[in-house]
């Protein structure tokens, strides 16, 4: 919902700031801005960095004055945990979209998995998926993609700083990545997958941290229902006074 200050009985929201929210699986980054600026009449907010709707986790929302901050915001490196699922191929690269193939992981070990992913840390070139809110010509790929049209797409310079295996089931794998803003998740599954030659995509993501930002300071979209206005000025003013005091003049 748009903000319009015609259809709300409260008055418009005063408060600037930084509001790390833990986004639930079905929601789109936009679904959780609308929802924070509809229910507390916010006439500013945006986020830093949007985030899947299948994927959890840490959303950076600006509100007011921080809107201004949230390029900066977005550039920052981020941190996710994903499961990897060997033997499967979709459209997207993760479970929401349509299979285009499935393989034969079983000669897959658990020494040449972790080689392979391995080998993609560091400087690189990265296909960004058709799948995605990159713009070619103005469009966003996703709305192509919807209409059934696959373009082609420019190399993205990206950086994966480290890929740590936290766990092994084949055909899943557990992973956390930190890497550069553009980074995609979705296509380093893919990557991987195809290097190994038995196709991959993300099965689970959830973002843990975004710059300075982590996951562990964020509001759960279910406490926000049931705060009012006051509850998030208090909210607002507490993590600003924690965690933004660098960032105060900026209000």
């Amino acid at each position: 919902m748009r903000y319009d200050p015609k259809r709300h009985h409260l008055p418009p929201f005063p408060t600037s700031g930084v509001l790390p929210v833990d986004k639930p699986a079905g929601w789109t980054s936009f679904d959780v801005v609308n929802f924070v600026r509809a229910r507390f009449n916010v006439p500013k907010v945006g986020h830093c960095g949007t985030l899947d709707p299948a994927a959890t986790g840490l959303l950076v929302l600006v509100l007011g004055k921080f809107t201004t901050l949230s390029q900066k915001f977005s550039g920052d490196d981020k941190v996710y945990e994903a499961t990897l699922r060997l033997g499967l191929e979709t459209d997207s690269y993760d479970l929401d979209g349509s299979t285009t193939a499935t393989y034969d992981w079983s000669g897959v070990t658990e020494e040449e998995l972790r080689r392979v992913i391995a080998g993609f840390v560091g400087p690189q070139k990265q296909l960004p998926p058709m799948v995605s809110a990159v713009k070619v010509d103005g469009k966003k790929l996703y709305e192509l993609a919807r209409k059934g049209i696959e373009i082609e797409r420019e190399p993205k310079d990206i950086e994966i700083f480290d890929l740590d295996v936290k766990k092994v089931a084949l055909p899943d794998c557990d992973f956390v990545m930190h890497c550069s803003k553009g980074a995609y998740v979705r296509t380093l599954c893919y990557d991987i997958g195809r290097k190994l030659g038995c196709g991959g995509t993300l099965a689970g993501l959830r973002r843990l941290h975004s710059g300075k930002f982590d996951l562990a300071d964020a509001i759960t979209v279910d406490k926000l229902k049931t705060f009012e206005q006051a509850d998030l000025d208090i909210f607002l003013r507490n993590y600003l006074y924690d965690k933004m005091s660098k960032f105060t003049e900026a209000r």
